[in-house]
Parts: structure tokens; sequence; C-alpha cells
């Protein structure tokens, strides 16, 4: 979508906009005209989506209207090298193999080449052609399946096993720093200077840092989720400082890869930003805006735990007085090497939130 679609839009862009959001059950009636109504229901499924609900169809969100529309069987599925298929349908797809013991990777709604392995790797087991296409026979042979085997969380637990086996040392893991503040030119500064802050300590420790852009450039999400699956990252840290028109906004909050439409949450993702949110709010007087599963593309797209971390508002003069502060910037930095570290510890080398010191990490395996 070349333009934004809001209140006072028309035609019949408009029109086919309220078709979909009537088929998907939040709103009664169609029309061609942007109203109260209409932006209300776009809010309800921004919500429902774990979008940035703002009642504004950008292209995030109407990407996203695209993919609800199909559910599986309503086209043939395959993969496609030049352009991955979206869709509920495909994450429909994903959910499916995962309970019945197959691995198609992460539950993101993109036909990509491990869904194709997977897909194959089912057709094999029940001795249809061997294509990686989910086609009608396909589909039926999954609902033939279904009928005898419960469902599981098995990509759930690979992904907490491969945290698990890192171990707790930080040595020779990969961490991708994205300080992505755009807001004003001062949010920016000093999201890449609580980044930079932050690599100097993790590459002390053995840690691989890559940044996703320097002081001076900027990347666009696509660049910056190129950066993150090319170098093969542990972790994928976000870094944003908001602006909001109103100056009473204010706190932190962390959100991880989640979506409710598809059942499918990161287990890594959630634990890393649960521990971020607690040990900012142990150490800081910032407000506690809580942790929040989302769809965003660099969340949902990123091959390792991605986390963005929300290190308050510029707008609001509390947080912006606190950000422009370098103790303070310090003990946020502190918070997250520790939830960071935190994030690797087995239960019983754990400590209670907002305790645990840098200095006392060397016991638990980090490189003196």
């Amino acid at each position: 979508m070349s333009t934004e679609l809001r209140i006072g839009a028309s035609g019949d862009i408009v029109l086919q906009l309220s078709t979909t959001l009537n088929r998907l059950g939040l709103l009664k009636s169609t029309a061609s005209v942007f109203d109260q109504t209409i932006e209300a229901a776009v809010k309800a499924f921004q919500q429902e989506r774990g979008l940035s609900v703002t009642g504004v169809v950008d292209s995030t969100t109407a990407q996203s209207l695209d993919e609800a529309k199909w559910k599986l069987g309503d086209r043939t599925l395959k993969l496609d090298p030049l352009t991955h298929m979206r869709g509920d349908d495909v994450a429909q797809l994903q959910t499916r193999l995962v309970e019945m013991g197959f691995n198609p990777g992460r539950v993101d709604g993109i036909f990509g080449p491990q869904l194709e392995v997977a897909v194959k790797e089912f057709q094999k087991s029940v001795g249809a052609k061997v294509d990686g296409q989910c086609g009608p026979s396909t589909v039926m042979a999954m609902v033939r399946l279904m009928k005898i085997v419960s469902g599981g969380t098995p990509q759930q637990l690979r992904e907490e096993v491969t945290r698990a086996n890192k171990g707790p040392s930080l040595a020779n893991k990969i961490i991708v720093l994205d300080p992505t503040s755009d807001s004003t030119d001062e949010a920016n500064k000093i999201a890449f200077d609580i980044a930079q802050r932050l690599e100097g300590r993790l590459i002390a420790l053995g840690v691989s840092v890559f940044l996703t852009r320097s002081a001076t450039s900027q990347a666009s999400e696509a660049e910056r989720i190129i950066t993150a699956n090319s170098v093969g990252a542990d972790l994928v840290l976000s870094f944003n400082i908001d602006n909001y028109k109103n100056e009473n906004a204010h706190g932190v909050s962390t959100c991880y890869y989640g979506s409710d439409a598809h059942g499918v949450h990161s287990v890594v993702g959630e634990r890393f930003a649960t521990l971020v949110q607690r040990e900012i709010c142990a150490r800081t007087d910032f407000l506690n805006c809580r942790t929040h599963a989302k769809s965003w593309d660099l969340l949902r797209l990123t091959k390792a735990p991605t986390v963005r971390i929300d290190l308050g508002y510029i707008s609001n003069p509390g947080d912006a007085l606190r950000l422009a502060e370098k103790d303070f910037r310090e003990t946020l930095v502190e918070s997250i090497m520790v939830a960071i570290q935190r994030l690797y510890l087995a239960s019983e080398d754990d400590a209670k939130t907002g305790t645990l010191k840098i200095s006392d990490l060397r016991r638990v395996g980090l490189r003196k």
C-alpha cells in the first residue's frame, strides 16, 4: 500500500477494507467511507494481531489484513523463491505440522524452505506424492491424521533446548544490537549510545557483537533483519526511545514475537523480554509498561529470539531528563547485561531480580 488509510478516506479501496473486516467478523456492514466504525474495527484487528494499535491502515496492517483472509485449503501452498507466500493458511499448515512432530520452523505464516522440507517429510510419511506443495490431497491427509494425533509444543521445546545448550557463558555467543530510534535526533543519539556502551561490555566478555547501523547512518527494517539473520545471531536486542504527542506518556516496555491469531510465541524471546523488563524496573524508577507479544516483522522474521526494548519517551520531561544522564544510561546497560546472563543461567544459579551484579557473573562461567 503506497498511501495510508485513515478517517476521511473513501472509494473502492475503503470498500475493500470494510469487506475484509466484515468477513473477519470485526465489522457488521460494509462502507466506502472510512469512518469511526471502521477505525474501531481496524484497531480491534491490530490489537488481535499484535500490531501497533493506531486505527490507521499502513503497509504493515494492510499486509496483515491480506494474510488474514486466507484459510488452509483456499489455495495451493508452495515455495516461491522470489516472493514467499504469506497468510493464515500458511500459519495453520505450520501449526498442524508442528503438532504432528514435524519441524517447519517458526510458526510465522511465511512459506520458506524449511516448511517445504517439512511438507515433503509429511507427504513421505503418509505415502502421498512428495512435491513439497500443500494442495487438496495433502490437506485431506492432514485432516484424516489430525483426528488421531494430539497436539503439543515441540517447536517451543526445541527453542528452549537450544537456549539451554548454549550454556551460561557469554563467550563465543553472537548478539546483534539494533539501535533504531528515529523519533528525534536526540532519541537516536541516546539509543546508539546505550548500544555502544552495551557493545563494549559484551565484547569484554568474549561476545561477538554486531550493530545494525553506525552513529550517522540508518537502515531499513528489512536490512536490519538481513543483518541479524546473516551473522547467525543467538540473540537480537532492538532499542527504541518513543516520542508521543501527549507528554504524559512515559515508562519502559519490552516486546517479543507472539501471535494469538497463530497461537504461537517465542519462548526464549518472552523469557528474555520479561527478564529485561524486571531488571530495569527493579533498578530504576521507570514506569513499568509491561511486556507484550507483537508480530512486527523485526520480531517475526528474525530467526534468533528478538526483543525490542522501549526505553522511555523523549517527549516526557521526566524520562528525557533521566535518559540524558550518563549514570542512568549506565544503570540501563547493567540491567540489560544482567538480563542477558540470566537468560542463559540454569534456574539453580539464578538470583533475585535486581540483586545480581556483573561482578557476580564470573562464577557461572564468564570469561575472566
